[in-house]
């Protein structure tokens, strides 16, 4: 059976490449699906408050820039969204939500290797050596 053409090689590895690409990306609306996914670069974050003779441990979810709406009326937006205690329904929801948001950036970033990958092998020069030995 002859060697595939270099061409040949190419069109395959760009279709695998591909099809990597669709299955991350349905991996993606997978966990789209489960629910809320907490907004890029969030976390949940644990502070104390001291009171006269004691002090409480509560959660909050810490974005980037203002996205929660503030209890006040004025309609301004904070970094912070209270959780409450530890266990709270609140609190367990906001760590799934960031959970799902760093499975879906690890898979992007995995979709954005492949995708150059895909480029390279697409619209990429071949090196001198493959050129050579195609001939």
């Amino acid at each position: 059976m002859p060697k595939p053409s270099v061409q040949d090689q190419l069109t395959s590895r760009a279709d695998q490449l591909q099809a990597a690409i669709a299955i991350l990306q349905q991996e993606i609306q997978q966990i789209l699906t489960e629910g809320e996914v907490a907004p890029p670069g969030a976390r949940v974050m644990r502070y104390q408050v001291k009171r006269k003779n004691s002090c409480y441990w509560y959660y909050k979810l810490q974005a980037l820039e203002p996205l929660f709406p503030t209890s006040s009326k004025s309609g301004s937006m904070s970094k912070y969204k209270h959780l409450g205690k530890a266990g709270s329904p609140e609190h367990i929801a906001a760590v799934l939500n960031v959970a799902r948001r760093s499975k879906i950036d690890g898979l992007q970033r995995a979709i954005n290797s492949l995708t150059e990958s895909w480029l390279q092998v697409c619209f990429g020069e071949e090196t001198d050596k493959d050129k050579k030995s195609d001939k």
